[in-house]
């Protein structure tokens, strides 16, 4: 079983600038891990729904995401950048962690809100949030994702 995330997927020294700069290393990191058919294919989905409405949900925190042909299997890539980028967030806030979630457009059509929806039920929660800013080690992040993980491979 491929699992939606992997420690290959995890980068917490993202060094960007730009939300754009971000995204396209997270994209990467996915194409990096043989998750993409057509890495540019799979860019200009993200950034195209990017442009629609801001990913930046606050606390700090972007989700943005992209359903595409070119995703072979559905994958969450995570970044933290301690500086923090400009990402339109709707409570104004900076961006330091992000979580780029990939979905094969022809897999369960709701498979990406599911996906954002577990994440959301979690990252409501401050406590949780800030153990993952506080994680050292991508293989904690893992651990704190566990249950995410788990939910979103039954579904």
């Amino acid at each position: 079983m491929d699992y939606i995330t992997t420690v290959d997927l995890i980068d917490l020294k993202l060094e960007s600038k730009t939300k754009e700069e971000a995204i396209k290393k997270l994209v990467e990191k996915i194409d990096d891990s043989g998750r993409l058919k057509d890495k540019n294919e799979y860019l200009k989905e993200v950034l195209k729904r990017e442009e629609l409405f801001t990913t930046g949900i606050g606390f700090g925190i972007s989700i943005p995401h992209g359903k595409s042909d070119a995703v072979k299997i559905p994958t969450l890539a995570i970044g933290r950048c301690e500086e923090g980028i400009d990402w339109q967030s709707m409570d104004g806030e900076a961006v330091k962690t992000i979580f780029l979630i990939a979905v094969p457009e022809e897999s369960a059509s709701n498979q990406h809100l599911k996906i954002l929806a577990a994440l959301s039920r979690r990252l409501m929660n401050e406590e949780y949030r800030n153990k993952l800013l506080d994680a050292t080690d991508s293989k904690d992040i893992l651990i704190l994702l566990e249950d995410i993980i788990n939910e979103i491979q039954v579904m």
